[in-house]
């Protein structure tokens, strides 16, 4: 019988807030998205979120 048991590797273990970083850099380093591009573009994005969370 083969063990189901499969070894965690150190994402599995992380917070969500890890997994979504490594997603992401993950996604603009695989379409070479230039690194001051993506700053701008999370910038924008932490803006948006921001304000969801002031309206909530």
């Amino acid at each position: 019988m083969m063990a189901t048991d499969t070894p965690k590797s150190s994402i599995d273990s992380a917070s969500d807030e890890v997994k979504l970083a490594v997603d992401l850099i993950y996604l603009l380093e695989s379409h070479n998205i230039d690194p001051q591009v993506a700053l701008s573009a999370i910038e924008i994005v932490a803006s948006d979120l921001k304000a969801k969370l002031v309206k909530a």
